[in-house]
């Protein structure tokens, strides 16, 4: 595992944990790949709604047929039973509310990483150091985690950063970075580093435990800006989900994705501008 040890020149950046209008974020996937490669230097960026993959697969379609600098990796926050788990590199959307370690297996099933998402604080939305323990001393490698997410900016990552930096290199795992983001402004606030440059050099770093965390915890004010964005968002998602209902008008809130506000939603052509990929609730064709 490395921090700053190895100069961050000479490693690739990836924000594995980023939020879009899909779920609880307030930003499409058109503006986050902007702010991506605009504002930051990130090489590659999981995006990782809350169960659900749809805007993930619109957002790396769109990100390859723009030619981006910037790799995208099907990701998703999945609540488990024993708290939050970020899978990446995933194919399809992972079933929530199984257990910790049901959940852990169904994401190496379809070769995707599970990472535990601000863990230790005492929140039914993250796992406890007894359960990621208990797991790593399983005989059987399905059910173990691939990392933890060892800096999260959040309030929930904050209070218990330390603990978590401690188990990871107790238990020799890989630490991993993400900013957890529902803002464009939040982006990057948390990251991870990684020899090479791609979203296959990420995937072996963290394999081989070679990854390195960094970032800057939020401010109070900033969370309470946050949430105050959030609510206006959840208003204008209730008012277009009621307005298409009774209108008939086969429409319904906005996921953030081209199609994304049609029902059902199916993201309409990045590739090609006669193709339409049909999306379901979460679920998609690559």
């Amino acid at each position: 595992m490395t921090h700053h040890d190895e100069g961050p020149d000479r490693l690739g950046r990836a924000d594995l944990h980023i939020h879009t209008l899909a779920s609880d974020g307030v930003a499409g996937i058109d503006e986050i790949l902007d702010h991506v490669e605009q504002h930051t230097d990130l090489d590659v960026i999981g995006i990782a709604d809350h169960e659900r993959v749809d805007a993930a697969l619109a957002a790396r379609a769109l990100a390859r047929a723009r030619n981006s600098r910037v790799e995208v990796i099907i990701g998703e926050e999945v609540t488990t039973r024993g708290g939050h788990l970020l899978a990446l590199f995933l194919q399809e959307r992972v079933r929530p509310l199984q257990s910790f370690r049901a959940t852990i297996a169904a994401v190496h099933e379809q070769g995707g990483l599970a990472i535990a998402a601000h863990p230790l604080a005492p929140y039914p939305i993250c796992a406890s150091g007894r359960s990621i323990r208990r797991l790593h001393a399983d005989p059987d490698p399905r059910y173990h985690l691939d990392a933890v997410e060892a800096f999260n900016p959040t309030s929930a990552g904050r209070t218990h950063h330390a603990r978590v930096v401690e188990l990871a290199d107790e238990l020799g795992m890989a630490a991993v970075g993400g900013s957890d983001a529902h803002l464009l402004e939040a982006i990057a606030t948390g990251y991870t580093t990684f020899p090479g440059h791609t979203a296959e050099d990420l995937r072996r770093a963290i394999l081989e435990h070679r990854t390195g965390w960094h970032g800057e915890f939020w401010t109070f004010g900033f969370q309470v800006v946050m949430y105050g964005r959030q609510l206006r968002k959840y208003s204008r998602d209730i008012r277009d989900d009621l307005r298409g209902a009774l209108l008939r008008t086969g429409t319904g809130r906005n996921l953030g994705y081209p199609g994304g506000h049609l029902r059902p939603p199916r993201f309409i052509g990045a590739t090609d501008p006669g193709d339409e990929s049909s999306f379901g609730e979460g679920e998609a064709s690559p």
